[in-house]
Protein backbone atom coordinates (compact mmCIF):
# COMPACT_ATOMS: atom_id res chain seq x y z
CA UNK A 1 0.00 0.00 0.00
CA UNK A 2 3.20 2.08 -0.05
CA UNK A 3 2.80 2.07 -4.12
CA UNK A 4 6.52 1.22 -3.56
CA UNK A 5 7.24 -1.09 -6.75
CA UNK A 6 10.75 -1.48 -6.75
CA UNK A 7 10.33 -2.96 -3.37
CA UNK A 8 7.87 -5.11 -4.49
CA UNK A 9 9.65 -6.49 -7.63
CA UNK A 10 12.83 -6.91 -5.39
CA UNK A 11 10.52 -9.32 -2.96
CA UNK A 12 9.16 -11.13 -5.48
CA UNK A 13 12.70 -11.55 -7.04
CA UNK A 14 14.33 -12.30 -3.97
CA UNK A 15 11.82 -15.14 -3.04
CA UNK A 16 12.74 -17.25 -6.60
CA UNK A 17 15.80 -16.68 -5.84
CA UNK A 18 15.38 -18.18 -2.43
CA UNK A 19 13.61 -21.28 -4.26
CA UNK A 20 10.26 -20.61 -3.69
CA UNK A 21 7.76 -21.91 -6.28
CA UNK A 22 6.29 -19.45 -9.04
CA UNK A 23 3.46 -21.24 -8.92
CA UNK A 24 3.07 -20.74 -5.05
CA UNK A 25 4.59 -17.36 -5.22
CA UNK A 26 1.67 -16.57 -8.03
CA UNK A 27 -1.10 -17.44 -6.20
CA UNK A 28 -0.55 -17.97 -2.60
CA UNK A 29 1.08 -14.33 -2.30
CA UNK A 30 0.12 -12.40 -5.20
CA UNK A 31 -3.23 -13.19 -5.58
CA UNK A 32 -3.76 -13.31 -2.12
CA UNK A 33 -2.44 -10.21 -1.56
CA UNK A 34 -4.68 -9.16 -4.71
CA UNK A 35 -8.17 -10.38 -3.01
CA UNK A 36 -7.13 -8.49 0.32
CA UNK A 37 -7.15 -5.47 -1.66
CA UNK A 38 -10.46 -5.55 -2.80
CA UNK A 39 -11.82 -6.69 0.76
CA UNK A 40 -9.70 -2.89 1.78
CA UNK A 41 -11.34 -1.25 -0.86
CA UNK A 42 -14.95 -2.60 -0.08
CA UNK A 43 -14.73 -1.98 3.43
CA UNK A 44 -13.77 1.53 2.46
CA UNK A 45 -10.30 1.78 3.94
CA UNK A 46 -8.86 2.57 0.42
CA UNK A 47 -9.79 4.36 -2.09
CA UNK A 48 -10.66 3.70 -5.85
CA UNK A 49 -7.20 4.89 -7.18
CA UNK A 50 -5.02 3.14 -4.62
CA UNK A 51 -6.97 -0.05 -5.21
CA UNK A 52 -5.87 0.69 -9.20
CA UNK A 53 -2.31 1.42 -8.08
CA UNK A 54 -1.97 -1.79 -6.04
CA UNK A 55 -3.74 -3.95 -8.73
CA UNK A 56 -1.09 -2.55 -11.36
CA UNK A 57 1.93 -2.81 -9.17
CA UNK A 58 0.58 -6.22 -8.54
CA UNK A 59 0.30 -6.66 -12.49
CA UNK A 60 3.68 -5.69 -12.57
CA UNK A 61 5.26 -8.37 -10.28
CA UNK A 62 3.83 -11.30 -12.40
CA UNK A 63 5.47 -10.06 -15.11
CA UNK A 64 9.03 -10.51 -12.88
CA UNK A 65 7.43 -13.87 -12.31
CA UNK A 66 7.56 -14.32 -15.65
CA UNK A 67 10.79 -13.07 -16.76
CA UNK A 68 12.95 -14.52 -13.56
CA UNK A 69 15.51 -17.35 -15.66
CA UNK A 70 14.07 -20.07 -12.54
CA UNK A 71 10.27 -19.95 -14.13
CA UNK A 72 11.37 -20.95 -17.91
CA UNK A 73 9.56 -23.90 -18.78
CA UNK A 74 9.58 -25.52 -21.62
CA UNK A 75 5.89 -25.67 -22.95
CA UNK A 76 5.15 -29.53 -23.73
CA UNK A 77 1.29 -29.99 -22.94
CA UNK A 78 -0.45 -28.35 -25.43
CA UNK A 79 -1.96 -25.22 -26.30
CA UNK A 80 -4.54 -22.92 -24.20
CA UNK A 81 -5.91 -19.68 -25.28
CA UNK A 82 -6.87 -17.67 -21.82
CA UNK A 83 -9.30 -14.59 -21.99
CA UNK A 84 -11.54 -12.81 -20.26
CA UNK A 85 -15.17 -12.58 -21.18
CA UNK A 86 -16.34 -9.50 -23.40
CA UNK A 87 -16.77 -6.37 -21.13
CA UNK A 88 -14.55 -8.03 -18.21
CA UNK A 89 -12.23 -5.53 -17.18
CA UNK A 90 -10.63 -7.67 -14.40
CA UNK A 91 -7.68 -9.31 -16.17
CA UNK A 92 -5.37 -10.01 -13.17
CA UNK A 93 -7.26 -13.67 -12.58
CA UNK A 94 -6.54 -14.53 -16.23
CA UNK A 95 -2.99 -13.67 -16.05
CA UNK A 96 -2.01 -15.91 -13.05
CA UNK A 97 -4.11 -18.68 -15.05
CA UNK A 98 -2.21 -18.03 -17.95
CA UNK A 99 1.31 -17.93 -15.96
CA UNK A 100 0.19 -20.95 -13.77
CA UNK A 101 -0.31 -23.12 -17.14
CA UNK A 102 3.17 -21.99 -18.69
CA UNK A 103 5.19 -22.94 -15.32
CA UNK A 104 2.73 -26.57 -15.99
CA UNK A 105 4.20 -26.66 -19.64
CA UNK A 106 1.64 -25.46 -21.30
CA UNK A 107 2.01 -23.26 -24.88
CA UNK A 108 -0.57 -20.15 -23.73
CA UNK A 109 -1.97 -17.73 -25.59
CA UNK A 110 -2.81 -14.80 -23.16
CA UNK A 111 -5.37 -12.19 -24.71
CA UNK A 112 -5.95 -9.96 -21.84
CA UNK A 113 -9.10 -8.46 -21.03
CA UNK A 114 -11.78 -7.91 -22.61
CA UNK A 115 -11.91 -10.50 -25.72
CA UNK A 116 -15.03 -10.27 -28.19
CA UNK A 117 -16.65 -13.44 -28.95
CA UNK A 118 -15.69 -12.97 -32.98
CA UNK A 119 -11.76 -11.91 -32.43
CA UNK A 120 -11.58 -14.88 -29.63
CA UNK A 121 -12.88 -17.27 -32.42
CA UNK A 122 -10.50 -15.51 -35.20
CA UNK A 123 -8.24 -16.54 -33.19
CA UNK A 124 -8.93 -20.35 -32.81
CA UNK A 125 -9.21 -20.60 -36.31
CA UNK A 126 -5.49 -19.13 -36.88
CA UNK A 127 -3.80 -20.79 -33.90
CA UNK A 128 -5.84 -24.03 -33.08
CA UNK A 129 -5.41 -24.39 -28.93
CA UNK A 130 -6.86 -27.44 -27.69
CA UNK A 131 -9.10 -25.66 -24.73
CA UNK A 132 -10.22 -21.60 -24.08
CA UNK A 133 -9.81 -21.38 -20.56
CA UNK A 134 -12.53 -17.77 -20.20
CA UNK A 135 -12.17 -15.77 -16.73
CA UNK A 136 -15.31 -13.63 -15.44
CA UNK A 137 -15.50 -11.91 -12.64
CA UNK A 138 -18.64 -10.02 -12.63
CA UNK A 139 -22.06 -12.02 -13.19
CA UNK A 140 -23.67 -9.37 -15.28
CA UNK A 141 -20.98 -10.24 -18.44
CA UNK A 142 -22.74 -14.09 -18.08
CA UNK A 143 -24.66 -13.49 -21.76
CA UNK A 144 -21.33 -12.30 -23.26
CA UNK A 145 -19.86 -15.47 -21.70
CA UNK A 146 -22.94 -17.46 -23.12
CA UNK A 147 -22.20 -16.23 -26.34
CA UNK A 148 -18.54 -16.52 -26.12
CA UNK A 149 -18.81 -20.54 -25.00
CA UNK A 150 -21.02 -21.60 -27.72
CA UNK A 151 -19.28 -19.70 -30.26
CA UNK A 152 -16.15 -21.07 -29.57
CA UNK A 153 -17.35 -24.64 -29.22
CA UNK A 154 -19.03 -24.12 -32.59
CA UNK A 155 -15.55 -23.60 -33.74
CA UNK A 156 -14.71 -26.76 -32.41
CA UNK A 157 -12.53 -25.98 -29.45
CA UNK A 158 -14.05 -26.67 -25.37
CA UNK A 159 -14.19 -24.15 -23.09
CA UNK A 160 -13.14 -24.18 -19.52
CA UNK A 161 -14.20 -21.35 -17.74
CA UNK A 162 -13.50 -19.75 -14.33
CA UNK A 163 -14.20 -16.36 -11.68
CA UNK A 164 -16.56 -15.54 -9.11
CA UNK A 165 -19.29 -14.47 -12.17
CA UNK A 166 -19.76 -18.25 -12.28
CA UNK A 167 -20.99 -18.85 -9.24
CA UNK A 168 -20.35 -20.65 -6.37
CA UNK A 169 -19.28 -24.48 -7.17
CA UNK A 170 -19.62 -23.01 -10.67
CA UNK A 171 -22.85 -23.42 -10.82
CA UNK A 172 -23.40 -20.71 -14.04
CA UNK A 173 -20.62 -22.71 -15.67
CA UNK A 174 -22.86 -25.84 -15.65
CA UNK A 175 -26.17 -23.78 -16.25
CA UNK A 176 -24.18 -22.51 -19.89
CA UNK A 177 -22.70 -25.49 -21.10
CA UNK A 178 -19.44 -25.02 -19.97
CA UNK A 179 -17.28 -27.89 -20.85
CA UNK A 180 -15.24 -27.57 -18.04
CA UNK A 181 -15.19 -25.42 -14.52
CA UNK A 182 -12.54 -24.22 -11.90
CA UNK A 183 -12.44 -22.72 -8.96
CA UNK A 184 -8.64 -21.52 -9.17
CA UNK A 185 -6.08 -21.52 -11.27
CA UNK A 186 -4.54 -24.92 -9.85
CA UNK A 187 -7.70 -26.52 -9.66
CA UNK A 188 -7.83 -25.38 -13.88
CA UNK A 189 -4.28 -26.73 -14.42
CA UNK A 190 -4.78 -30.27 -12.48
CA UNK A 191 -7.85 -30.39 -14.65
CA UNK A 192 -6.57 -29.83 -17.74
CA UNK A 193 -2.88 -32.49 -16.54
CA UNK A 194 -5.77 -35.02 -16.44
CA UNK A 195 -6.52 -35.09 -19.97
CA UNK A 196 -8.59 -33.59 -22.46
CA UNK A 197 -11.75 -31.52 -21.93
CA UNK A 198 -15.31 -33.94 -23.47
CA UNK A 199 -15.89 -32.76 -27.40
CA UNK A 200 -18.15 -30.11 -28.02
CA UNK A 201 -21.81 -30.56 -28.88
CA UNK A 202 -22.37 -30.28 -32.68
CA UNK A 203 -25.38 -27.78 -33.29
CA UNK A 204 -25.47 -26.51 -29.44
CA UNK A 205 -27.57 -23.55 -29.47
CA UNK A 206 -27.28 -21.02 -26.40
CA UNK A 207 -31.05 -20.96 -26.41
CA UNK A 208 -30.97 -24.93 -25.38
CA UNK A 209 -29.34 -23.93 -22.38
CA UNK A 210 -31.98 -21.55 -20.69
CA UNK A 211 -35.09 -22.12 -22.34
CA UNK A 212 -37.12 -19.65 -19.72
CA UNK A 213 -35.53 -16.87 -21.85
CA UNK A 214 -38.46 -17.13 -24.57
CA UNK A 215 -40.05 -14.55 -22.03
CA UNK A 216 -38.37 -11.86 -23.23
CA UNK A 217 -37.77 -10.46 -19.60
CA UNK A 218 -34.38 -10.56 -19.60
CA UNK A 219 -33.90 -8.62 -22.95
CA UNK A 220 -36.49 -6.31 -22.37
CA UNK A 221 -34.73 -5.44 -19.48
CA UNK A 222 -31.12 -5.37 -20.63
CA UNK A 223 -32.41 -3.06 -23.72
CA UNK A 224 -34.69 -1.24 -21.43
CA UNK A 225 -32.06 -0.31 -18.68
CA UNK A 226 -30.86 3.71 -19.49
CA UNK A 227 -35.18 4.13 -19.65
CA UNK A 228 -35.63 2.49 -16.23
CA UNK A 229 -32.58 3.73 -14.56
CA UNK A 230 -33.64 7.63 -15.52
CA UNK A 231 -37.47 6.74 -14.86
CA UNK A 232 -36.59 5.05 -10.98
CA UNK A 233 -33.85 8.22 -10.78
CA UNK A 234 -36.36 11.06 -11.28
CA UNK A 235 -39.23 9.34 -8.76
CA UNK A 236 -36.50 8.76 -6.17
CA UNK A 237 -36.42 12.34 -4.62
CA UNK A 238 -40.19 11.90 -3.81
CA UNK A 239 -39.85 8.21 -2.28
CA UNK A 240 -36.34 9.30 -0.54
CA UNK A 241 -36.50 13.18 0.31
CA UNK A 242 -32.80 12.90 1.20
CA UNK A 243 -32.08 12.85 -2.55
CA UNK A 244 -33.38 16.30 -2.75
CA UNK A 245 -30.19 17.27 -0.78
CA UNK A 246 -27.44 15.17 -2.80
CA UNK A 247 -24.71 16.50 -4.56
CA UNK A 248 -23.84 16.09 -7.83
CA UNK A 249 -21.38 13.26 -7.00
CA UNK A 250 -23.68 11.99 -4.63
CA UNK A 251 -26.34 11.67 -7.76
CA UNK A 252 -23.89 10.64 -10.05
CA UNK A 253 -23.19 7.38 -7.47
CA UNK A 254 -27.01 7.10 -6.82
CA UNK A 255 -27.52 6.68 -10.95
CA UNK A 256 -24.25 4.41 -10.86
CA UNK A 257 -25.66 1.89 -8.21
CA UNK A 258 -28.76 2.00 -10.04
CA UNK A 259 -27.55 0.93 -13.36
CA UNK A 260 -25.65 -1.70 -11.37
CA UNK A 261 -28.85 -2.80 -9.71
CA UNK A 262 -30.62 -3.28 -13.02
CA UNK A 263 -27.87 -5.12 -14.80
CA UNK A 264 -27.78 -7.72 -12.04
CA UNK A 265 -31.64 -8.16 -12.20
CA UNK A 266 -30.95 -8.86 -15.71
CA UNK A 267 -28.26 -11.23 -15.34
CA UNK A 268 -30.26 -13.39 -12.31
CA UNK A 269 -33.43 -13.07 -15.24
CA UNK A 270 -30.40 -14.41 -17.94
CA UNK A 271 -30.04 -17.23 -15.74
CA UNK A 272 -33.49 -17.95 -14.08
CA UNK A 273 -31.91 -17.60 -10.95
CA UNK A 274 -33.11 -14.87 -7.83
CA UNK A 275 -30.21 -15.78 -5.59
CA UNK A 276 -27.47 -13.87 -8.31
CA UNK A 277 -29.77 -10.86 -7.31
CA UNK A 278 -30.39 -10.96 -4.48
CA UNK A 279 -26.38 -11.97 -3.03
CA UNK A 280 -25.74 -8.76 -5.53
CA UNK A 281 -27.89 -6.75 -3.19
CA UNK A 282 -26.95 -7.81 0.19
CA UNK A 283 -22.91 -7.46 -0.97
CA UNK A 284 -23.91 -4.06 -2.07
CA UNK A 285 -25.51 -3.09 1.48
CA UNK A 286 -22.93 -4.57 2.87
CA UNK A 287 -20.51 -1.53 1.06
CA UNK A 288 -22.52 1.14 1.70
CA UNK A 289 -22.77 0.27 5.03
CA UNK A 290 -19.16 0.63 5.56
CA UNK A 291 -19.72 4.26 3.60
CA UNK A 292 -22.05 5.31 5.70
CA UNK A 293 -24.88 5.08 3.36
CA UNK A 294 -27.64 2.86 5.32
CA UNK A 295 -28.90 -0.37 3.82
CA UNK A 296 -31.99 0.56 3.97
CA UNK A 297 -32.10 3.39 1.49
CA UNK A 298 -31.82 0.21 -1.38
CA UNK A 299 -35.49 -0.42 -0.59
CA UNK A 300 -37.37 2.88 -2.03
CA UNK A 301 -35.38 2.22 -5.05
CA UNK A 302 -36.42 -1.68 -5.17
CA UNK A 303 -39.98 -0.72 -4.66
CA UNK A 304 -39.48 1.85 -7.70
CA UNK A 305 -37.97 -0.09 -9.89
CA UNK A 306 -41.04 -2.69 -9.11
CA UNK A 307 -43.47 -0.79 -9.86
CA UNK A 308 -41.65 0.06 -13.70
CA UNK A 309 -41.68 -3.68 -14.23
CA UNK A 310 -44.82 -4.60 -12.92
CA UNK A 311 -45.83 -6.84 -15.66
CA UNK A 312 -42.88 -9.06 -15.50
CA UNK A 313 -43.32 -11.98 -13.54
CA UNK A 314 -39.98 -13.26 -12.92
CA UNK A 315 -38.51 -9.61 -12.74
CA UNK A 316 -41.01 -9.21 -9.88
CA UNK A 317 -40.64 -12.33 -8.27
CA UNK A 318 -36.94 -11.17 -7.85
CA UNK A 319 -36.92 -7.67 -6.63
CA UNK A 320 -39.67 -8.99 -3.93
CA UNK A 321 -37.14 -11.62 -3.02
CA UNK A 322 -34.10 -9.21 -3.00
CA UNK A 323 -36.00 -6.72 -0.73
CA UNK A 324 -36.64 -9.90 1.76
CA UNK A 325 -33.20 -10.71 1.83
CA UNK A 326 -32.38 -7.39 2.51
CA UNK A 327 -34.50 -6.48 5.47
CA UNK A 328 -33.83 -9.92 7.17
CA UNK A 329 -29.73 -10.81 7.05
CA UNK A 330 -27.54 -9.25 8.82
CA UNK A 331 -24.92 -7.14 6.87
CA UNK A 332 -21.70 -9.23 6.57
CA UNK A 333 -18.96 -6.48 7.21
CA UNK A 334 -17.60 -5.40 3.71
CA UNK A 335 -13.77 -6.20 4.48
CA UNK A 336 -15.22 -10.16 4.65
CA UNK A 337 -16.96 -9.59 0.92
CA UNK A 338 -14.89 -10.74 -2.33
Amino acid sequence: MALDESATIAAVVRALDEGMGAEDLLLDVIASVQGRVGREWAAHRITVAQEHAATAINDRAVTAVSLHPAVHTAPTLGRVAVACVDGEWHALPARLLAEVLRVRGWRVDYLGAQVSAPHLVAHLHRTGPDVVALSGSLATRLPAAHATITACQAAGTPVMVGGAAFGPGGRYARLLGADGWAPDARAAADELARGPLPQVRPGHQAVDDLPHLKDQEYTLVARGRPRLVASVFSRLANACPAVRAYTEAQRDHTAEDLSHIVEFLAASLYTGDEDLFCGFLVWTAGVLDARGVPAASLLPALELLGRELRDFPRASAALRAGAARLTRTPLTPAGTAE
